[in-house]
């Protein structure tokens, strides 16, 4: 059976759910996309239907990977359903109500120029502190328990988890800043600090994707578990050194496109040696790979 195939087919419900909604919010994101290439809208700015598609796009993908990821922690099935279902009806609240704010052509965020706005900027940030509990709920599993049999896979979920709990608390300080600058009377100043951590919050979000699928990948090639180790290890301080040098060019107000030499090579780098573990994974696949049973009805090549 096709890899892809067989995660949805040895899915948990929650977890099915989670990868139906987060298609749904993706094609939204796609659809958000095409509506604004055939406008000829703008891209920028709080009020643009930019802010549909990257919210779509990115609670989308967001949403599936971590239902995949955490399918692998050894987590009671009661609690993951409540962790995961929280995580599920929390994006969907994200994504519509940003979307539903665009359409009206009115921010999604900071906007307390009536009640229906006041509420649903609070209902928003509501929304991410339940995102922020739930990922902190997994990532505490992923610490504790013991996880896949694989260290490497076990690795880069625990790493995958922490990086993106760096993204939800950037987003945190994001609102934070937001609503004070707003709450004070400037939210022209709102969106201006907020704006400077996005780089940040968009690079550490998807490394719960990137690390795990990383490793799951490594699983299909003839490489034994320690040198899968390796690689994975090597991924994970790629994509720590490259999140560290995008958070301290965002806290400190550079422009990642405009920043100095030094830290310019040392992102390159890390992106590159961050793409070269990927691309050296792929490469070394077999292409018959096959699966057995393991337990919780997950699949694992030998």
């Amino acid at each position: 059976m096709n890899p892809l195939i067989r995660i949805w087919h040895d899915g948990r419900r929650a977890e099915r759910v989670a990868y139906a909604v987060g298609a749904v919010l993706f094609a939204g994101g796609l659809a958000h996309a095409l509506v604004l290439i055939a406008t000829g809208g703008s891209w920028l700015g709080p009020l643009s239907l930019r802010k549909a598609v990257t919210f779509g796009l990115s609670f989308g993908l967001t949403l599936a990977s971590v239902a995949w990821a955490t399918s692998f922690l050894t987590v009671r099935p009661r609690i993951r359903s409540a962790l995961l279902g929280a995580f599920t009806a929390a994006s969907v609240a994200e994504v519509v109500l940003v979307s539903m704010q665009a359409w009206r052509g009115v921010p999604s965020h900071f906007d307390f120029e009536t009640p229906f706005d006041t509420a649903v900027s609070m209902t928003l940030a509501a929304g991410g502190g339940v995102i922020i509990v739930t990922v902190i709920g997994f990532t505490a599993a992923a610490l504790v328990e013991p996880g896949p049999d694989a260290p490497s896979l076990r690795l880069a979920i625990r790493a995958g988890l922490v990086v993106l709990l760096v993204a939800l608390a950037t987003g945190a300080v994001m609102i934070g800043r937001g609503v004070v600058a707003a709450r004070g009377g400037d939210p022209e100043l709102a969106y201006t600090t907020a704006g400077s951590l996005k780089p940040l919050h968009a690079v550490a979000m998807h490394a719960i994707l990137v690390l795990p699928a990383l490793a799951w990948l490594l699983r299909f090639t003839r490489s034994p578990e320690a040198h899968r180790m390796r690689v994975v290890t090597t991924a994970v301080a790629a994509d720590a050194v490259l999140t560290a040098v995008i958070g301290l060019e965002s806290f400190t107000g550079i422009d990642p496109l405009a920043a100095p030499l030094p830290l310019t090579a040392l992102s390159a780098l890390a992106a590159i040696a961050l793409a070269g573990t990927g691309g050296y994974a792929l490469s070394g696949i077999e292409p018959a790979a096959r699966f057995v049973r393991v337990p919780h009805g997950k699949a694992r090549g030998r």
